[in-house]
């Protein structure tokens, strides 16, 4: 798709990656409809793209805040891409964390993004194309310890990305599944970057991330892994899921030291 001809909806615009996405969209000169619970983050771009750049302040998890994005993109003449980016997480052992908790990843990661596409399928079918994005994970396709709920909505969209594409198959909707690495982000605990620098993990930047989505709407691509090796290892997890077991196990003991150092901080 070429970025002049699109009209985006996306969510999570005021995250890391959300944030590079709008702006890199805006650059190549796409409508965008930035989706966030925190407009006034999006302002230095308001200004910069003033005829692009539109906002709506939802909370995708109600069917009130869905509904008042299908309506602002109507009001923008319909949009022909949906791009899936609000995602929430938490570095911490099942254990630990709270019902609630537990409920509110699940509803954001993954339920808002099922119920939000449901709901703007119409206006992408009336397309003469469209394409439907959904910002997964690495860690939607090799479960990780320290992330067992996030891994679980990332595997579920994973998962939804494929049937959805399968069950679009004789239309001009398409579905284009991206799992980045380790990112740079508000998203990720001081102690998860700590983890990732003990383990020498790759960690990208959010403004890179963006322009392999971008490149990847342009190509009209199904499915982007980002870094290497993670491509690798999600290969691999696939194949022989038992050597990354026996790799991961090693690594417990001291992923399970930086979850109890971000429990209890030195004082």
């Amino acid at each position: 798709m070429q970025l002049s001809d699109c009209r985006v909806v996306l969510t999570g615009a005021t995250g890391g990656i959300g944030l590079a996405l709008v702006e890199q969209l805006c650059e190549g000169g796409a409508q965008v409809l930035a989706v966030s619970r925190q407009p006034d983050a999006l302002a230095a771009l308001v200004a910069r793209y003033p005829l692009q750049l539109h906002q709506v302040s939802a909370d995708l998890r109600t069917s009130a805040g869905r509904q008042a994005i299908v309506e602002a993109a109507r009001h923008l003449g319909g949009v022909n891409v949906l791009l899936n980016g609000a995602g929430v997480n938490r570095f911490a052992l099942l254990e630990q964390l709270d019902d609630a908790e537990i409920a509110d990843m699940l509803a954001v990661n993954l339920v808002a993004s099922l119920q939000l596409t449901r709901a703007l399928l119409p206006i992408l079918r009336s397309q003469s194309h469209a394409l439907v994005v959904n910002l997964g994970s690495t860690y939607g396709s090799i479960g990780y310890p320290g992330y067992a709920v996030y891994c679980a909505s990332k595997f579920a969209l994973r998962g939804f990305s494929e049937a959805l594409r399968r069950e679009l198959a004789d239309t001009d909707v398409n579905v284009l599944y991206v799992a980045p690495r380790a990112t740079r982000t508000r998203m990720n605990s001081s102690a998860a970057m700590a983890l990732n620098e003990a383990l020498k993990t790759s960690v990208d930047e959010p403004q890179g991330v963006a322009r392999e989505v971008v490149g990847a709407i342009r190509r009209n691509l199904n499915e982007l892994y980002l870094g290497w090796p993670e491509k690798l290892f999600v290969r691999l997890n696939g194949l022989l899921p038992g050597v990354v077991d026996r790799a991961l196990r090693k690594q417990l003991p001291v992923i399970r030291s930086f979850i109890q150092l971000q429990e209890n901080p030195p004082r």
